[in-house]
């Protein structure tokens, strides 16, 4: 039973995002309103992380079976995406490792800061 209260607060969580994206007349993905939104009610501490922990890991021990109908979907696009393959990989490459380098510096930053606040 608490892993169901987890997964339909999460779902909650998503069905809200998706209202903003509908309602908030920005172009910003569902994805990136449900991320902020996590955010504030766990820094806010109207959720506690200890109410969506286990459900939270054990998405994130799957999440690269979620990638398999993106993957899926790529194959079913191969003809469209055969003759401009090259530049594809490329711009997914430079594009991955752009997030990876800005995120490990954001997360070196705040936990910089963190220990700062901390001592």
């Amino acid at each position: 039973m608490k892993y169901i209260k987890q997964f339909t607060i999460i779902l909650l969580i998503t069905l809200s995002a998706e209202l903003m994206r509908y309602l908030i007349p920005f172009k910003i993905p569902a994805t990136i309103y449900g991320l902020v939104l996590l955010v504030v009610l766990l820094k806010t501490h109207i959720l506690k992380l200890d109410q969506i922990k286990d459900v939270s890991t054990f998405l994130l021990n799957i999440m690269p079976v979620l990638y398999i109908p993106a993957l899926v979907g790529l194959m079913n696009a191969w003809p469209n995406l055969k003759s401009i393959w090259i530049p594809f990989v490329i711009i997914n490459l430079l594009t991955t490792l752009i997030v990876m380098v800005v995120s490990g510096h954001t997360t070196q930053l705040l936990m910089r800061t963190k220990v700062k606040h901390h001592v």
